[in-house]
């Protein structure tokens, strides 16, 4: 499986640009984790990518991640992607038994957040969040009331990383696609 071929179904389900470019920050977070932990950078970033394809398609929580599950297995997807596709939603209830599930879980709803964070700063450029503004931001409940801050920090305990490192690694993958991400 490509990438090119993981971006041509992302766009087969995906139309919204703000889900193509959470995917495309999602795949940047895995590549940048996979780099760090020695594992299949590309593996890793067609799952970052794929993780909510079906979304769109498919948003409420008794479809998605499972109508996604059941597209990639038909398409002959590796069962460990799709088991971490499955785990990144905590209503499932897929255990996160790898790194790649555990990576997926801790880098979605953080990318999401910093996105958020971004584009509330008077340049909504990446380059301007700082962790501490991310942290700051975490702490006010009204702002993207929509991202868990709980999986956030489950995520960042799961996968054995401090959340201010988190923060900081997550940030700067996103940053080497920011232009991607009009960001």
């Amino acid at each position: 499986m490509t990438r090119e071929e993981a971006y041509a179904l992302l766009t087969e389900y995906t139309k919204k640009e703000n889900l193509i470019k959470h995917a495309l920050a999602v795949e940047a977070a895995m590549r940048a984790y996979a780099r760090k932990f020695g594992e299949d950078e590309e593996a890793w970033g067609i799952v970052g990518l794929l993780h909510d394809f079906d979304y769109e398609k498919y948003p409420s929580l008794e479809d998605h991640p499972f109508k996604g599950a059941e597209i990639l297995r038909e398409k002959g997807y590796p069962e460990e992607w799709i088991e971490a596709i499955l785990g990144h939603a905590e209503h499932t209830g897929v255990p996160r038994k790898t790194n790649m599930a555990k990576a997926l879980f801790a880098v979605d709803e953080l990318c999401g957040f910093i996105t958020a964070v971004a584009l509330v700063r008077p340049d909504k450029k990446l380059d301007s969040v700082k962790v501490k503004s991310v942290k700051k931001k975490l702490k006010d409940k009204a702002f993207a009331r929509q991202v868990s801050r709980e999986d956030i920090r489950k995520g960042a305990e799961e996968l054995g990383v401090d959340l201010d490192e988190h923060i900081a690694f997550v940030l700067e993958a996103m940053k080497s696609v920011a232009d991607k991400l009009g960001l």
